[in-house]
C-alpha cells in the first residue's frame, strides 16, 4: 500500500506555475513547437503556449502530442510491465518527425516522477529524427537537427531511473518531496478537490509554523 501523502494541485496554482516558468524558459530557449506527453502534458502544454506567445507576432505555437504509458494498466499489458515498461499509446508519423526538422521542440509533462518517461519520449524522438536526418545531404544534417528541452510542472526531488542528455535543458516549474500529487484534470469532483487542496493549504500552514 502506498503511504505517501496525497497532495492536490488546483488549476490556478498549475497555470501561475507554468507563468512563471515560461518567463525564466523565454531568456534561453525560444520553442517552434511544444510536444505534450499524454495525458499529464496536455493542459500544461496548452497553458504554456499562452505565455510562449510572440507579444509582436501573436502566433500561436504549434502543439503536438505523443501518449506514453508508465502507470496505467492497459489492455494485453501484464501486471509486471505496469510502472517498468513505457507503452507508447500515440506517436508522431512521418510528417510529424518531418515537421520538427531544424526546429526547438520543448517536451511537456505533469510531473518528473522517476525521469523514465521523460527519458524515453527524448531519447525516442531523437532516433525518429536521426532517420529523416539520414535523407538530407551530410552537409546539412547538423542545422535540421532539431534541439529539445524538456519542461514539467513539478519535479519530484528524488533519485531518477532515467536519465536526460546534457545538451537538453530541463525547466521544473516547482520542486515537491516523494508526495502523490493529485491533479484536477483527474477529478470525478472538482469542488471537492478544491476542498481538499485548501485542506493540504491549512495543513502546511500548521506545519510550517509549530
Amino acid at each position: 500500500m502506498d503511504e505517501r501523502p496525497h497532495i492536490h494541485a488546483t488549476y490556478n496554482e498549475i497555470h501561475t506555475i507554468i507563468k512563471e516558468s515560461a518567463a525564466k524558459i523565454l531568456p534561453s530557449f525560444k520553442p517552434d513547437v511544444l510536444i505534450a506527453i499524454g495525458g499529464g502534458g496536455f493542459f500544461p502544454a496548452r497553458v504554456l503556449r499562452t505565455f510562449l506567445k510572440d507579444p509582436l507576432t501573436k502566433k500561436n505555437i504549434p502543439i503536438r502530442a505523443i501518449g506514453l504509458s508508465l502507470y496505467e494498466p492497459l489492455v494485453d499489458t501484464s501486471a509486471e510491465k505496469i510502472g517498468t515498461e513505457i507503452i507508447r499509446t500515440q506517436w508522431l508519423g512521418a510528417d510529424g518527425i518531418k515537421s520538427l526538422l531544424g526546429r526547438k521542440a520543448l517536451v511537456v509533462d505533469e510531473i518528473d516522477d522517476s525521469r523514465t518517461t521523460l527519458q524515453y519520449a527524448i531519447s525516442e524522438l531523437q532516433k525518429d529524427i536521426e532517420l529523416h536526418l539520414l535523407d538530407l545531404p551530410e552537409s546539412e544534417r547538423e542545422a535540421n537537427r532539431t534541439q529539445f528541452a524538456v519542461f514539467v510542472v513539478h519535479n519530484k526531488s528524488k533519485p531518477k531511473v532515467g536519465i536526460l542528455p546534457p545538451n537538453v535543458p530541463y525547466f521544473a516549474g516547482a520542486e515537491v518531496g516523494d508526495v502523490w500529487l493529485e491533479y484536477p484534470w483527474e477529478a470525478l469532483d472538482i469542488e471537492e478537490h478544491d476542498r481538499l487542496a485548501e485542506e493540504d493549504r491549512l495543513k502546511s500552514q500548521v506545519h510550517s509554523n509549530p
